[in-house]
Protein backbone atom coordinates (compact mmCIF):
# COMPACT_ATOMS: atom_id res chain seq x y z
CA UNK A 1 0.00 0.00 0.00
CA UNK A 2 1.11 3.75 -0.98
CA UNK A 3 2.05 6.10 2.05
CA UNK A 4 1.52 9.54 1.98
CA UNK A 5 3.94 11.96 4.54
CA UNK A 6 4.33 14.94 5.51
CA UNK A 7 7.46 16.78 4.59
CA UNK A 8 5.92 19.88 5.88
CA UNK A 9 2.93 21.54 7.15
CA UNK A 10 3.85 25.14 7.68
CA UNK A 11 2.29 27.94 5.76
CA UNK A 12 4.58 30.88 3.58
CA UNK A 13 6.84 31.66 6.88
CA UNK A 14 7.23 28.49 8.36
CA UNK A 15 7.13 27.93 12.09
CA UNK A 16 8.86 29.79 14.42
CA UNK A 17 9.00 33.10 12.69
CA UNK A 18 12.57 34.55 12.78
CA UNK A 19 10.69 37.76 14.41
CA UNK A 20 8.42 36.56 16.55
CA UNK A 21 7.88 35.59 20.23
CA UNK A 22 4.69 34.19 20.49
CA UNK A 23 4.03 31.46 22.42
CA UNK A 24 3.54 29.01 19.42
CA UNK A 25 6.87 30.26 18.11
CA UNK A 26 8.85 30.29 21.45
CA UNK A 27 8.02 26.83 22.04
CA UNK A 28 9.08 25.70 18.47
CA UNK A 29 12.33 26.56 19.50
CA UNK A 30 12.43 24.92 22.53
CA UNK A 31 10.68 21.43 22.73
CA UNK A 32 10.00 22.11 18.93
CA UNK A 33 6.21 20.23 18.60
CA UNK A 34 5.39 23.14 16.41
CA UNK A 35 7.94 23.15 14.21
CA UNK A 36 6.82 23.46 10.56
CA UNK A 37 8.69 23.58 7.76
CA UNK A 38 6.50 25.22 4.25
CA UNK A 39 3.84 22.92 3.07
CA UNK A 40 5.04 19.40 0.90
CA UNK A 41 3.94 16.02 0.54
CA UNK A 42 5.59 12.51 -0.77
CA UNK A 43 3.94 10.15 -2.09
CA UNK A 44 5.97 6.56 -1.59
CA UNK A 45 5.33 4.00 -3.29
CA UNK A 46 7.95 1.22 -2.00
CA UNK A 47 9.29 1.64 -5.10
CA UNK A 48 9.20 4.79 -6.08
CA UNK A 49 8.31 8.34 -4.81
CA UNK A 50 7.05 11.58 -6.17
CA UNK A 51 6.42 14.91 -4.13
CA UNK A 52 3.85 18.01 -4.37
CA UNK A 53 5.40 20.85 -4.05
CA UNK A 54 9.09 21.91 -3.46
CA UNK A 55 9.18 25.00 -1.20
CA UNK A 56 12.51 26.56 0.39
CA UNK A 57 12.61 23.73 2.98
CA UNK A 58 13.19 21.38 0.44
CA UNK A 59 16.87 20.56 0.62
CA UNK A 60 16.15 19.57 4.99
CA UNK A 61 12.85 17.98 4.08
CA UNK A 62 15.16 15.46 1.66
CA UNK A 63 17.70 15.31 4.65
CA UNK A 64 15.01 14.31 7.09
CA UNK A 65 13.76 11.54 4.63
CA UNK A 66 17.19 10.65 3.34
CA UNK A 67 16.34 11.21 0.23
CA UNK A 68 19.21 11.38 -2.20
CA UNK A 69 17.46 11.63 -5.70
CA UNK A 70 14.13 13.28 -6.71
CA UNK A 71 12.91 12.70 -10.19
CA UNK A 72 9.28 13.52 -10.29
CA UNK A 73 7.02 16.37 -8.78
CA UNK A 74 4.16 18.51 -9.20
CA UNK A 75 3.05 21.99 -8.50
CA UNK A 76 0.01 23.74 -7.01
CA UNK A 77 1.31 26.79 -7.95
CA UNK A 78 4.13 29.26 -7.86
CA UNK A 79 4.11 31.00 -5.09
CA UNK A 80 7.79 30.86 -3.12
CA UNK A 81 6.93 28.86 -0.47
CA UNK A 82 5.81 26.04 -2.96
CA UNK A 83 8.56 26.34 -5.61
CA UNK A 84 11.39 28.09 -3.54
CA UNK A 85 13.73 24.91 -3.49
CA UNK A 86 13.49 24.47 -7.38
CA UNK A 87 17.04 25.71 -7.83
CA UNK A 88 18.58 23.26 -5.15
CA UNK A 89 16.37 20.06 -7.11
CA UNK A 90 17.56 21.47 -10.13
CA UNK A 91 21.57 21.20 -9.00
CA UNK A 92 20.84 18.04 -7.61
CA UNK A 93 19.12 16.75 -10.99
CA UNK A 94 22.62 18.51 -12.84
CA UNK A 95 25.10 16.61 -10.57
CA UNK A 96 22.80 13.45 -10.56
CA UNK A 97 23.41 13.03 -14.41
CA UNK A 98 19.40 13.27 -14.91
CA UNK A 99 16.65 16.07 -15.71
CA UNK A 100 14.00 16.16 -13.51
CA UNK A 101 10.03 16.16 -14.29
CA UNK A 102 7.65 18.60 -12.98
CA UNK A 103 4.45 18.30 -13.63
CA UNK A 104 2.29 21.56 -13.40
CA UNK A 105 -0.82 23.48 -15.15
CA UNK A 106 -0.03 25.14 -18.26
CA UNK A 107 -0.21 28.44 -16.95
CA UNK A 108 1.99 27.80 -14.08
CA UNK A 109 5.17 26.91 -16.19
CA UNK A 110 5.78 29.86 -17.44
CA UNK A 111 5.71 31.62 -14.19
CA UNK A 112 8.08 29.34 -12.65
CA UNK A 113 10.67 29.82 -15.43
CA UNK A 114 10.23 33.66 -15.53
CA UNK A 115 11.68 33.44 -11.85
CA UNK A 116 14.05 30.86 -12.76
CA UNK A 117 14.93 30.69 -16.23
CA UNK A 118 17.47 28.31 -16.00
CA UNK A 119 15.51 25.35 -14.68
CA UNK A 120 14.41 24.05 -18.40
CA UNK A 121 18.70 23.61 -18.09
CA UNK A 122 17.82 20.44 -15.49
CA UNK A 123 14.14 19.71 -15.04
CA UNK A 124 11.19 19.21 -17.86
CA UNK A 125 8.00 20.98 -17.47
CA UNK A 126 5.31 19.04 -18.81
CA UNK A 127 1.64 20.68 -18.40
CA UNK A 128 -0.67 18.39 -16.85
CA UNK A 129 -3.84 20.26 -17.21
CA UNK A 130 -5.07 16.75 -19.31
CA UNK A 131 -4.27 14.61 -15.90
CA UNK A 132 -1.16 12.35 -15.72
CA UNK A 133 -0.44 9.13 -14.18
CA UNK A 134 2.58 8.64 -11.48
CA UNK A 135 2.84 5.08 -9.99
CA UNK A 136 -0.71 4.27 -11.00
CA UNK A 137 -2.17 7.04 -9.68
CA UNK A 138 -4.83 8.76 -11.52
CA UNK A 139 -4.22 12.56 -11.21
CA UNK A 140 -6.16 15.46 -12.26
CA UNK A 141 -6.44 19.42 -11.31
CA UNK A 142 -8.05 22.16 -11.42
CA UNK A 143 -7.83 25.81 -10.27
CA UNK A 144 -8.97 27.08 -6.96
CA UNK A 145 -9.77 30.48 -5.48
CA UNK A 146 -6.43 31.50 -3.00
CA UNK A 147 -8.13 34.63 -2.40
CA UNK A 148 -6.05 37.76 -2.49
CA UNK A 149 -3.44 35.52 -3.46
CA UNK A 150 -4.75 34.85 -7.00
CA UNK A 151 -5.09 31.42 -7.36
CA UNK A 152 -3.80 27.81 -7.01
CA UNK A 153 -4.43 24.45 -7.95
CA UNK A 154 -5.68 21.06 -6.60
CA UNK A 155 -4.89 17.50 -7.36
CA UNK A 156 -7.69 14.63 -7.13
CA UNK A 157 -5.57 11.47 -6.86
CA UNK A 158 -6.94 8.45 -7.46
CA UNK A 159 -5.96 4.20 -7.68
CA UNK A 160 -7.15 1.07 -6.85
CA UNK A 161 -10.66 2.38 -5.48
CA UNK A 162 -9.40 4.79 -3.37
CA UNK A 163 -9.18 8.31 -3.68
CA UNK A 164 -7.69 11.76 -2.13
CA UNK A 165 -7.36 15.29 -2.82
CA UNK A 166 -4.43 17.87 -2.27
CA UNK A 167 -5.51 21.24 -1.32
CA UNK A 168 -3.19 23.39 -0.04
CA UNK A 169 -4.16 26.62 -0.74
CA UNK A 170 -7.79 27.95 -0.85
CA UNK A 171 -10.80 29.86 0.06
CA UNK A 172 -14.00 30.52 -0.72
CA UNK A 173 -14.70 27.64 -3.18
CA UNK A 174 -17.99 27.22 -5.29
CA UNK A 175 -19.57 24.41 -6.17
CA UNK A 176 -17.43 23.93 -9.18
CA UNK A 177 -14.38 23.95 -7.17
CA UNK A 178 -15.59 21.92 -4.81
CA UNK A 179 -17.02 19.01 -7.14
CA UNK A 180 -13.36 16.84 -7.14
CA UNK A 181 -13.68 16.69 -3.23
CA UNK A 182 -17.02 15.23 -3.23
CA UNK A 183 -16.77 11.64 -1.17
CA UNK A 184 -12.86 11.82 -1.17
CA UNK A 185 -11.92 8.89 1.21
CA UNK A 186 -9.02 11.04 2.22
CA UNK A 187 -9.07 15.28 1.61
CA UNK A 188 -5.97 16.99 2.54
CA UNK A 189 -6.31 21.36 3.30
CA UNK A 190 -4.87 24.18 4.22
CA UNK A 191 -5.93 25.61 7.23
CA UNK A 192 -3.55 28.67 8.12
CA UNK A 193 -5.19 29.79 11.30
CA UNK A 194 -7.87 27.89 13.69
CA UNK A 195 -10.11 31.39 13.45
CA UNK A 196 -8.98 34.26 11.19
CA UNK A 197 -10.39 37.74 12.56
CA UNK A 198 -9.35 39.96 9.45
CA UNK A 199 -11.49 41.00 6.57
CA UNK A 200 -12.39 38.12 3.92
CA UNK A 201 -11.14 40.33 1.11
CA UNK A 202 -7.43 40.60 2.90
CA UNK A 203 -6.81 36.33 3.34
CA UNK A 204 -5.95 33.80 0.96
CA UNK A 205 -6.81 30.00 2.65
CA UNK A 206 -9.41 28.72 4.87
CA UNK A 207 -9.51 28.60 8.70
CA UNK A 208 -10.58 25.61 10.27
CA UNK A 209 -13.90 27.14 11.53
CA UNK A 210 -14.87 27.65 7.52
CA UNK A 211 -13.03 24.38 7.07
CA UNK A 212 -15.64 22.55 8.99
CA UNK A 213 -18.43 24.14 6.97
CA UNK A 214 -16.83 22.89 3.70
CA UNK A 215 -16.44 19.40 5.06
CA UNK A 216 -20.49 19.21 5.87
CA UNK A 217 -20.63 20.04 1.95
CA UNK A 218 -17.74 17.97 0.37
CA UNK A 219 -18.67 15.11 3.04
CA UNK A 220 -14.74 13.08 2.76
CA UNK A 221 -14.14 10.57 4.89
CA UNK A 222 -11.05 11.42 6.43
CA UNK A 223 -9.38 15.09 6.82
CA UNK A 224 -6.04 16.33 7.14
CA UNK A 225 -5.44 19.88 8.23
CA UNK A 226 -1.85 21.22 7.10
CA UNK A 227 -0.38 24.79 5.98
CA UNK A 228 -0.48 25.90 9.07
CA UNK A 229 0.51 29.57 10.47
CA UNK A 230 1.90 29.99 14.19
CA UNK A 231 -1.40 30.50 15.26
CA UNK A 232 -2.01 27.31 15.87
CA UNK A 233 -0.75 25.64 18.39
CA UNK A 234 -0.28 21.77 18.49
CA UNK A 235 -0.96 22.08 22.98
CA UNK A 236 -4.23 23.50 22.53
CA UNK A 237 -7.31 21.49 22.84
CA UNK A 238 -8.96 22.36 19.34
CA UNK A 239 -12.68 21.92 18.77
CA UNK A 240 -12.62 20.11 15.72
CA UNK A 241 -14.85 17.46 13.58
CA UNK A 242 -14.19 13.96 14.81
CA UNK A 243 -12.75 13.31 10.93
CA UNK A 244 -9.79 15.88 11.18
CA UNK A 245 -6.40 15.15 12.13
CA UNK A 246 -3.78 18.15 12.55
CA UNK A 247 -0.63 17.15 10.02
CA UNK A 248 2.71 17.14 12.12
CA UNK A 249 6.11 17.24 10.04
CA UNK A 250 7.02 13.60 9.56
CA UNK A 251 3.59 12.20 9.79
CA UNK A 252 2.52 9.18 7.28
CA UNK A 253 -1.03 7.84 6.63
CA UNK A 254 -1.44 4.79 4.32
CA UNK A 255 -3.23 5.43 0.69
CA UNK A 256 -6.02 2.40 0.41
CA UNK A 257 -8.53 1.07 2.21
Amino acid sequence: MDTLVFLGTGDAMGVPRVYCSCATCTEARGEGVNVRLRSSVLIDSGSDFFVIDCGPDWRRQMEAQGVRTMRRLLVTHAHFDHIGGLPEWADACRWMGHKGELYAPAEVIPVILRQYPWLGSHIEMIPCDAGVVLDDWKITTWKVCHGKNGYSYAFRLEKAGYTWVYCPDSISLGPEETRHMQGADLLVLGTSFYYEAAELSTRSVYDMTEAAELLGEVKPRKVVYTHMSHDVDFRKPYILPDIVTLARTGMSIPLGH
